[in-house]
């Protein structure tokens, strides 16, 4: 497949539609293949350890470049099973994922904007803890690797397979947009994966202690995210792939 080089610069919608063409019914690994040889060694792919889909890539990646360089968010509020897979993973994989934390203790955030701020100003308190970490570790970078898939929610459903990230201004790269849920959980048990135990307990979408439920069957898969506001989307993923809040803001239901 001769696909056209992208430039680690803003690149034109011509060359991004053309890209996509191409990729739309590639493999997962032909994606990730692509992008890999193509931006290696300046290219990351980030896991937050809390879904199916990053481990599921992880393992992809691993399989096809040992040296695929990757990095998690530590927010300070992870659950014990999300560091729990994090010290299962670099065993099974010989890696180091990079760690990236915020700039602002719980204490410091505590003190400068005030106690629970996840519970009054979410969208502050993930930018504190996610967006901006996470623009400090793609620094110096052409491009990223995302879990983002079409079926995770009604904000995801355009994401492309690959696009400009115009929040940190580098391309950005979804392998499993086209899959479903389904079809990741099938690799995940067909190639012995680890993942986070919670799933086991009604956990399809793992984020921080204070913002993460469980979800009842049938429900959006990110259903239990920021329960009670109008809020689907950390704030990384902004653009085609997750546009953050919803237009109406916050409000508490």
């Amino acid at each position: 497949m001769a696909t056209q080089a992208l430039p680690a610069t803003q690149v034109s919608t011509d060359e991004l539609a053309q890209i996509n063409l191409e990729l739309e019914d590639e493999s997962p690994q032909t994606v990730l293949e692509w992008a890999l040889g193509r931006f290696h060694p300046d290219i990351l792919l980030a896991s937050s350890f809390g879904g199916i889909s990053g481990m599921a890539l992880l393992d992809m990646a691993v399989k096809i470049n040992p040296d695929v360089r990757t990095y998690y968010l530590d927010t300070d509020f992870l659950f014990p099973e999300t560091h729990a897979l994090i010290d299962r993973t670099k065993t099974k994989y010989r890696i180091t994922p990079m760690v990236v934390k915020s700039r602002w203790t719980p204490e410091k955030q505590a003190e400068t904007f005030g106690d629970k701020l996840w519970e009054r100003d979410p969208d502050l308190c993930c930018n504190l803890r996610k967006v901006e970490p996470n623009e400090r570790a793609l620094e110096g970078n052409s491009a990223w690797i995302s879990g983002l898939r079409r079926d995770q929610s009604p904000t995801r459903r355009d994401t492309p397979i690959v696009e400009w990230d115009t929040k940190f201004e580098l391309v950005k790269v979804n392998p499993l947009a086209t899959w479903t849920e389904e079809q990741v959980w099938a690799y995940i048990r067909e190639n012995d994966v680890p993942y986070n135990e919670l799933h086991e307990s009604g956990y399809p979408s793992i984020g921080c202690t204070h913002c993460t439920l469980a979800v009842k069957p049938g429900q959006d898969l990110r259903a239990g995210r920021w329960r009670g506001f109008t809020k689907s989307e950390c704030g990384i993923h902004a653009g085609p792939g997750g546009n953050g809040v919803a237009p109406e803001g916050n409000a508490p239901a």
